[in-house]
């Protein structure tokens, strides 16, 4: 009976159906087999290595998430008629049906808090706020018509991100790692760093969900040990470390051949990549390399222990290394009370740097095949959050109807401004973009077919995009 026990702890459920007398493993196989014909419904189940669905105009991704929600109408998108009706309760027929997260029945309209001027050869109106922006704007697409289908900051978070708005769904970086894999052999395709707090939707938001493990996201740290854990304990040298890893690898590939459990391969895989790591992630986050003309132009120093500008050069660095996929989040826009000063204080940490990244990458000759994205996961509403009368500061709400993004380099055709809003920027008027559009031209530019990129899981076939999604042309060069 010992022994019995001993062999049923050794596989798995799915492992004792496959190799008992009921012929399901028969089945299985069978069915496998059959997904790979030419035709089947899982044949794109895959990763695509080389062979991309078209040609790639972009190599890589780097992703300046802005959480929180940005107001639009304070930096991006202008609309005098909000001057012309500031302190005037909303029109209700404007806000019938709409569900908010903290709207007042009574409140009234906000104007923009900045004035706004027109920048570049193509003539982009940005707000005071964003003086280093306005030096690039002919490098950025603009599109001031992005919509979503969530209203609160977690689910929102994690649909800009994975989606879905609900936790388990694969990342967009993991999706590029599984579908066409990394540039880099001693660095993470998929890089996640933080500036200025924590986000809402959490680490769910650059989690592998259902693909195989070695595609999660791996969040580095812009001070101290880029990656914890990585390090040697005390006493332990390279070579020592080397014939542990080998060792351990050997042990799961047998355990591995043994089970037929993929996640034992992931976990072969983090090990040996965290050894690569231990000396190629230190040379990588030592900004002393750099001139002190790049760190003036981010706004940064080799002493500087976290800033959005630190990680924006750093991203560059990741990007020259072959990182495939880099996520900068900036936490700190979700202003539902003085959106002035929030605003105002955010843009003065990240603008220098935004404008900085895309002059380093263009003289480096790197911003025709890195595209880089700036958004947040919804907008701002058009009046205050409260009437000015209950004692509260000026503050918007979350607004999923319309907000703004850029992008820039990585094929995208750039001085232009795609979509339009009406004259209270509350809806989109023309050429509407939806979160899931937005997805699915990241992948075209990286050579994906959105629709194409699946995963087979719990029954079905899953994709970034779900079953939406349309690759914006007017924004592909």
């Amino acid at each position: 009976m010992t022994n019995i026990d001993t062999t049923l702890q050794d596989i798995t459920r799915r492992q004792l159906f496959q190799t008992c007398g009921v012929g399901l493993g028969k089945i299985s196989l069978a069915s496998m087999l059959a997904s790979q014909l030419p035709g089947s419904a899982q044949a794109a189940d895959q990763p695509l290595a080389d062979g991309l669905h078209h040609p790639a105009r972009a190599k890589r991704v780097i992703y300046l998430f802005m959480a929180g929600a940005p107001s639009q109408l304070d930096l991006f998108d202008y609309k005098p008629k909000l001057k012309e009706l500031e302190g005037k309760p909303i029109p209700p027929s404007v806000i019938a049906g709409q569900r908010y997260a903290f709207i007042q029945p009574d409140a009234a309209v906000l104007a923009p808090r900045f004035e706004f001027a027109k920048h570049g050869e193509s003539g982009v109106e940005l707000a005071s706020t964003l003086p280093h922006l306005a030096t690039v704007v002919d490098d950025l697409a603009f599109i001031r018509s992005v919509h979503t289908d969530q209203f609160n900051h977690s689910p929102a978070q994690l649909f800009v991100n994975t989606g879905s708005g609900i936790p388990g769904r694969p990342a967009m970086g993991s999706w590029l790692s599984y579908g066409i894999g990394s540039l880099a052999s001693d660095l993470p395709g998929f890089v996640v760093m933080h500036s200025s707090g924590n986000v809402s939707g959490g680490a769910a938001m650059w989690s592998n969900g259902f693909l195989p493990g070695q595609h999660q996201g791996v969040p580095f740290r812009s001070s101290g040990d880029p990656i914890l854990h990585v390090a040697n304990p005390k006493g332990i040298d390279r070579d020592t470390q080397q014939a542990t890893v080998e060792l351990l690898g050997k042990l799961n590939r047998k355990r591995a051949n043994a089970l037929g459990i993929d996640e034992v391969n992931a976990r072969i895989e983090s090990y040996e990549m965290a050894f690569r790591m231990q000396s190629r992630a230190p040379e990588l986050m030592d900004l002393s390399q750099e001139s002190e003309d790049t760190l003036k132009l981010y706004g940064t120093s080799a002493n500087d222990r976290g800033s959005f500008a630190k990680n924006c050069l750093l991203a560059r660095r990741m990007a020259e290394r072959g990182v495939r996929f880099i996520q900068l989040y900036h936490s700190g826009w979700d202003h539902h009370s003085n959106v002035e000063g929030g605003v105002k204080g955010q843009c003065k940490q990240t603008d220098q740097a935004c404008a900085a990244l895309i002059k380093d990458l263009k003289q480096q000759g790197m911003l025709e095949d890195t595209l880089v994205v700036w958004g947040g996961e919804f907008g701002r509403t058009p009046m205050v959050e409260a009437s000015a009368a209950l004692g509260r500061s000026l503050g918007r709400d979350h607004h999923p109807q319309a907000y703004t993004m850029w992008m820039a380099g990585g094929g995208i055709k750039n001085g232009q401004t795609i979509g339009k809003t009406d004259e209270l920027g509350f809806h989109p008027v023309e050429q509407p973009v939806h979160v899931h559009d937005i997805q699915a031209t990241i992948l075209h530019q990286l050579g994906i077919n959105h629709e194409r990129l699946t995963f087979s899981h719990a029954g079905r076939n899953y994709r970034l995009t779900d079953v939406h999604g349309h690759v914006v042309q007017e924004l592909v060069a």
